[in-house]
């Protein structure tokens, strides 16, 4: 699978533990955010990341702010994109399997790296059970079409 990073300079902190988690469990890596502390603004690396994955050059996007808020509320902007904002495990597991997120926010002000290395493993391990998921899943879909 293909993952890619965006980032603030909020997240920029949880970066590289996100990074060397998904090497290690076999996955592609692009990253998108900035490099630095200086502040920007979420919403463009956001839509940067979330575009990636809209446009099939990537699976899944994992977005880091300092809360994960901002992030998920302007990926979840994007028609397509389903993003979890999470801070532990449990809810990074049930984000794929019953809402099929294709969409990870963290914040770096919230979480430390090896939480963040601990939600990743799971996240990318979790698959979507289907089911009677699928309908509820196609229910937040037809939203987007509001």
């Amino acid at each position: 699978m293909k993952y890619v990073i965006g980032n603030d300079h909020g997240g920029i902190d949880l970066v590289d533990a996100v990074e060397e988690k998904l090497k290690e469990l076999g996955h592609q890596v692009e990253k998108v955010g900035t490099f630095s502390k200086e502040s920007v603004d979420y919403p463009d690396f956001a839509k940067k990341a979330c575009q990636k994955v809209i446009d099939k050059e990537a699976d899944f996007a994992i977005l880091l702010c300092g809360t994960g808020v901002g992030m998920s509320l302007s990926a979840n902007k994007i028609k397509g994109i389903r993003a979890a904002c999470v801070s532990e495990t449990y809810s990074a597991k049930m984000s794929r399997a019953h809402n099929n997120a294709n969409c990870l926010c963290m914040g770096a002000r919230v979480i430390g790296s090896e939480v963040c290395k601990d939600i990743v493993e799971v996240f990318a391990s979790t698959k979507f059970e289907g089911g009677r998921h699928e309908k509820r899943v196609n229910k937040i879909m037809d939203i987007e079409e509001m």
